[in-house]
């Protein structure tokens, strides 16, 4: 729990791709406690470089202002009105809770790294709980739409070539309490299997279900979703989670309402051509997929994975430990360290795939059989890291870490 004693503001965010909902939510937290201040954005013209900003409480506006960036994206966004907006408001307003609505397509990860480099945000508040409100009517075709950002006119930039599937999977997986949002008269077999979606997708965050009944117990929603300190800036994000030895998801392939998950973990690393080939085929058997992975030809290269509407994102997040002097060791945060220290293997050091799926129907034994035919075999395995370097690699120069060492604020 949070320190009772800290002054600083605290702030609950609110994320969601369904605006409506998002907005209801907020409504309802409005209407519980009269001190508290909702900060919201439209960024309907933000690829023209503007913003409009609103400041209300549970009685009335307090502001409406429209503002010009210096470029039109959600990062400038965040760094330019947003977060100087929630310092502003809690200076203004000492003591009162603040509550922070993102707009869809605003993922609440990107919120919390912004937040995490600023200092005069890290004086001014504290963040409570991020809430991702989730329209049931709306979810399981968000979640299997292979649509991106631009084919519904939410990108936040020419180059915003995101997908929803992408969006809405980030916006669940960061929350610590997903609040869903349904109707009155949806049947209880959508309804079980949005549920079973959202454990398997963040069986980490606390489930609230309000909406199946024309009434809402308004203290009661504000009680569940505030004052909770479930947020725990420690814990990183999806991409991190595994590397710093937090679980990615869970493997049940049975499941239930047709919902199934796994998890796929290997010592030995994937052969860079068969991997490329089988890729399409993998991104496509699953409605999500998440965590890290290796490949011999690149060993020092950590890769992070994410796969959603059919399509499939790899990038490097760093280098193993394996690799990295242990003189620099001390640089690494101290949970990747102790993870690498509790798993570490006297040949292969901190390397490993950790891949969660997340279906409908997921074809587990198939997955599995299709990623192992994707590992080195062990004639290619005995050859080392020289051999290992030397096969043909279609990802050659596309997954370089960004820096010699990931390197996270303890």
């Amino acid at each position: 729990m949070k320190d009772m004693t800290d002054p600083r503001s605290r702030v609950t965010v609110l994320a969601g791709f369904s605006p409506a909902a998002t907005a209801a939510a907020a409504r309802v937290l409005l209407l519980a406690d009269p001190g508290l201040v909702l900060l919201s954005h439209d960024l309907s013209a933000v690829r023209e470089g503007v913003v409009r900003r609103t400041v209300r409480d549970s009685a009335r506006v307090v502001e409406n202002v429209e503002t010009r960036l210096v470029h039109g994206c959600v990062s400038c966004t965040l760094r330019e009105d947003v977060l100087p907006a929630l310092v502003r408001l809690a200076r203004e307003r000492p003591g009162r809770d603040l509550l922070l609505a993102l707009p869809p397509a605003v993922e609440p990860e990107a919120l919390a790294a912004a937040c995490n480099a600023s200092p005069a945000v890290n004086e001014s508040v504290r963040f409570d709980s991020y809430v991702t409100v989730v329209e049931a009517a709306s979810f399981l075709d968000d979640l299997g739409s292979r649509e991106r950002l631009p084919d519904r006119g939410l990108h936040s930039s020419g180059n915003d070539r995101r997908r929803v599937a992408d969006v809405v999977s980030r916006q669940v997986e960061f929350a610590d309490t997903l609040l869903v949002w349904d109707r009155p008269g949806n049947d209880a077999f959508t309804n079980g299997r949005v549920d079973s979606l959202l454990h398997r997708l963040a069986p980490w965050a606390a489930h609230v279900r309000v909406g199946s009944t024309p009434s809402i117990d308004v203290t009661g929603l504000a009680a569940s979703l505030r004052h909770s300190g479930r947020h725990d800036p420690g814990v990183p994000g999806i991409l991190g989670r595994a590397i710093s030895g937090f679980p990615i998801g869970i493997h049940d392939p049975e499941g239930e309402y047709g919902v199934n998950a796994m998890l796929f973990r290997s010592r030995r690393p994937f052969h860079p051509a068969r991997l490329h080939d089988a890729l399409a085929e993998v991104a496509g058997g699953a409605l999500r997929g998440r965590g890290q992975a290796w490949i011999a030809s690149q060993p020092d290269t950590v890769i992070g994975w994410e796969s959603a509407g059919g399509g499939i994102v790899l990038g490097g997040l760093g280098r193993w430990l394996a690799s990295v002097p242990a003189e620099r060791w001390p640089e690494v945060h101290t949970l990747r360290r102790l993870a690498a220290d509790l798993d570490w293997d006297p040949y292969y050091g901190d390397r490993a795939t950790a891949l969660s799926f997340v279906g409908l129907g997921l074809d587990v034994p198939a997955l599995t059989r299709r990623l192992t035919s994707c590992l080195l075999d062990d004639a290619e395995l005995a050859t080392g890291e020289d051999g290992w370097r030397a096969l043909p690699d279609p990802f050659a120069g596309l997954l370089a870490p960004a820096a010699p060492t990931p390197t996270p604020a303890d």
